[in-house]
């Protein structure tokens, strides 16, 4: 039966407003409904959206950027859910719009909802083209497992953890267009070795001419991803999973992953249902509303306007201007009239632009190419009766600002038309900036004009990360962080400041870690609010900066430090990692990841007792136990018996062994012992970022020791290498030696001594693999292992004092710090539960 009203379409007594439903919570419809309010719409409207995604709406453009490890998923989410109670607006997450009843002005959802309308935004978007291949599904019509198309967090977050599994290594992606590109680039940070088929005859061939997609494609090779152009998949290969892919009149590409990335296609289903005209997309007039329909608009990526179809961001917020001056009544004069796309990104590490022709089209117009492969830079610019009507720019954007401007104004151009190109007495980058218009666009991503910018420049925020944080500019993909700093600089007139808080160690205490440290320490503070007090301006509490000093004091004071609790996350607090649905994960300590059957049935029957969705092997030899409620936490901890594997803390967590000189035929130390004994003396202490450890038995290296921040690697004769600065997580790294020892007791003094070194030396948050590089392996070694600066006996000291300190923190379940400690918490996001497996 069909429930007839959401809670924003109930009457409320003396509430007036029209009823405005938006189907689709993405890029479009968000950015529609952000219009809206600026126009006062939330005094006019009541506004349900609905969105088949269970998030709030994020940045789409930042999934390669969550592929690559770049970024977390949490980072990417434009507005959160406090956003939309902050706005009243009713939000319906994970609910599909099926159908609309265009005379009842009823919408119907797939969670058998009615909502009654006055008002309705489309805002479907588009979905990924996946091409008809044999073998691309199971029998139940489901993608054959190890294959994925590159659209949603889901999409994406399935690939990592995909390409991250042991057994995987090979991946092809199908397409060779932007999308494809990006895919390619992020397996590739994940040691996927990757190979693109792409069926059109160059890379990037919507975007550029033969000539560019050459270049690009070296560039891209040079990166060690292998190119196939002119190549057509017809067949996926494998039986209950992807073991290859067919190509036509080729041979056959072996692959344990494919990645469909061919394109998009608007999603439509709801307005074709709903009788509404669908030619491409759904067809919209200049006002973008539906041809007919006096109260429904569509905008975006679902949307043919004047036969065109966009699949960029930026008409998509040209149209949500023109629709929220017509529903809000702001400017009934307002009209949309198509958009001159200008491409601006930074594909596979390469930087792209790319706008209007890619060659010329008559024998009239002018064509002005520069071309140098070897440096993978390539520029072409189409020139017809003086106008720019296409430029590509590849390897060097230096001068995009000034060319995009033209393209889009028709500004009249140098009868030198080499100074298009390079700074010969042509416009520059800085008259370039100067001349662009105040509306011109500088952040596609978040739709941010250069007017934007200036007018927060002369707000009185001088600094170009002031000016980011305010305005959003360049927090997108991050291509225009070049021309957003430009901006600045000519809205400043050259009184950009320096941004100090840069290089101070957390935001809200002024001063640089060495020198911060040092304060402390003269000045006795223990605490982080006694921190604030003393070296704050005007003492104010920083709330990002309390994790990042809680840490640092922890490290100086080790038992003399005063725990503050509010200056820590949640995760600290409760000792146990959060989850996106509001649980927690609990993984007891194994040492060296060893076991015994009693741990084991323990962590079973815990399991049962509490019903854990799921138990998983964690990457560091430990057991995961995976949505456990925070009230259940101390009754967990009680029954396991065991002590926290701290893996929710910014500190030292594991360390992974092989099984060494006892079982292994080749193993010529004891790794587990070595492994047990480091874990045992360094358990829980704290760093600027995790600390994973491992230990091989021998050369081959079965514990991963090269790709962690301290790896241990026995070789003949009784010997020990140890290597620092490794990683294998978002970034691939190979650890460098830092010495070579004679014995066990000389590993756990040099990695404790180069852990204390660390831990006082770098910035917050700094992982390893960053800090060595940054300090140099050859400076650890003189000060590490030969003393060249005379202070090894102090870090020795230092790290000893944090060792005694060692506490059990899940002993907190017999007597908690706070009132609230282990108390019931809400869902964090509108997500399903952790599902059982």
């Amino acid at each position: 039966m069909t429930a007839l009203a959401s809670r924003s379409a109930r009457s409320t007594p003396g509430d007036t407003r029209r009823r405005l439903v938006v189907i689709g919570n993405g890029m479009a419809g968000a950015r529609a409904v952000e219009e809206i309010l600026a126009r006062g719409g939330a005094v006019q409207h009541r506004i349900t959206m609905f969105g088949d995604e269970p998030y709030g709406n994020y940045n789409r453009i930042m999934l390669s950027h969550v592929l690559s490890g770049e970024e977390d998923t949490g980072n990417i989410f434009l507005n959160s859910l406090a956003w939309y109670r902050e706005n009243d607006i009713t939000l319906h997450s994970g609910v599909r719009v099926e159908r609309i009843d265009r005379f009842a002005k009823l919408v119907f959802s797939d969670d058998g909802r009615a909502t009654p309308y006055d008002v309705l935004i489309i805002a479907t978007g588009s979905r990924s083209h996946l091409p008809p291949m044999d073998g691309m599904y199971t029998p139940g019509g489901r993608l054959l497992p190890g294959i994925f198309a590159f659209r949603t967090i889901d999409d994406t977050t399935g690939m990592v953890s995909y390409a991250q599994q042991d057994h995987h290594h090979r991946a092809v992606v199908i397409g060779g267009g932007l999308l494809g590109l990006e895919a390619a680039r992020g397996l590739q940070s994940h040691g996927i070795d990757v190979e693109v088929v792409h069926s059109g005859g160059h890379l990037m061939n919507a975007q550029m001419g033969p000539d560019g997609g050459a270049v690009l494609r070296r560039s891209v090779e040079a990166l060690g991803i292998r190119v196939r152009t002119g190549s057509r998949t017809t067949a996926i290969l494998g039986g209950g999973k992807v073991r290859g892919v067919q190509l036509r009149n080729e041979p056959d590409i072996e692959c344990d992953m494919v990645v469909v990335a061919a394109g998009i296609r608007p999603n439509v289903e709801v307005a074709v249902t709903s009788g509404l005209p669908v030619e491409r997309a759904i067809v919209v007039d200049d006002h973008m509303r539906v041809p007919d329909e006096d109260e429904i608009y569509a905008v975006g990526e679902c949307v043919q306007h004047r036969g065109e179809v966009y699949g960029l961001v930026a008409p998509l917020w040209e149209q949500a201007a023109v629709l929220a001056d017509h529903v809000t009544g702001a400017d009934p004069s307002s009209v949309y009239l198509g958009s001159r796309t200008a491409t601006k990104l930074k594909v596979a590490g390469v930087d792209v632009a790319s706008m209007g022709l890619q060659a010329p089209e008559r024998d009239t117009d002018e064509h002005v190419v520069f071309s140098e492969p070897s440096r993978g830079v390539f520029k072409s610019i189409v020139i017809r009766d003086s106008k720019i009507v296409g430029a590509t720019l590849l390897g060097d954007s230096r001068k995009v600002a000034y060319l995009t401007q033209a393209f889009d104004r028709g500004l009249p151009l140098p009868e030198e038309r080499v100074s298009l190109l390079f700074d010969l007495g042509g416009p520059g980058e800085e008259a370039g900036v100067a001349e662009l218009d105040g509306d011109a666009q500088v952040c596609n991503c978040n739709g941010v004009s250069k007017q934007a910018i200036a007018d927060t420049v002369k707000g009185g925020c001088t600094t170009l990360s002031g000016v980011m944080d305010a305005t959003r500019a360049g927090k997108g993909c991050g291509s225009c962080k070049l021309l957003v700093r430009q901006v600045v600089e000519w809205a400043a007139d050259g009184a950009v400041e320096e941004d100090p808080a840069a290089a101070y160690y957390v935001p809200g205490v002024p001063l640089e870690k060495v020198a911060l440290m040092t304060a402390i320490r003269e000045q006795g503070l223990r605490s982080v609010s006694a921190v604030f007090a003393a070296l704050a301006p005007d003492g104010a509490e920083d709330a990002k900066s309390k994790m990042g000093l809680a840490s640092l004091l922890k490290m100086m004071w080790a038992g003399e430090y005063i725990d503050e609790r509010d200056a820590r996350f949640v995760n600290d607090r409760v000792h146990a990692n959060i989850q996106r649905d509001g649980t927690f994960s609990v993984v007891p300590q194994m040492k060296g990841g060893v076991t015994s059957p009693e741990q084991l049935r323990r962590i079973a029957d815990v399991a049962d007792k509490y019903n854990i969705p799921m138990v998983k092997l964690t990457g560091g030899q430990r057991i995961d136990l995976l949505g456990v409620p925070k009230e259940d936490l101390p009754k967990v901890w009680a029954d396991l018996d065991m002590p926290s594997g701290y893996a929710y803390g910014k500190s030292f967590r594991t360390v992974k062994t092989c099984v060494g000189q006892d079982f292994c035929r080749f193993g010529t130390g004891d790794s587990t012992k070595l492994g047990i004994e480091i874990e045992s003396r360094f358990q829980g202490i704290e760093s600027p970022a995790k600390l994973k450890l491992a230990v091989s038995g021998c050369p081959r290296n079965c514990a991963e020791s090269l790709v962690k921040d301290v790896g241990v690697v026995a070789v003949d004769g009784g010997r020990w290498e140890i290597y620092v600065g490794g990683a294998a997580g978002a970034h691939i790294r190979q650890g460098d030696l830092l010495a070579t020892v004679d014995d066990p007791e000389t590993v756990k003094l040099l990695a404790g001594r180069f852990m204390q070194y660390y831990r006082e030396r770098a910035n917050w948050l700094e992982r390893t693999y960053s800090f060595v590089p940054r300090v140099g392996i050859e400076h650890l070694r003189a000060v590490i292992v030969d003393d060249a600066e005379g202070i090894a006996a102090r870090l020795d000291e230092a790290m000893q004092r944090s060792v005694d300190s060692y506490a059990d923190p899940w002993a907190e379940r017999n007597d908690p710090l706070t009132h609230g400690q282990f108390r019931t918490s809400l869902p964090l996001e509108v997500l399903p539960k952790v599902p059982v497996r």
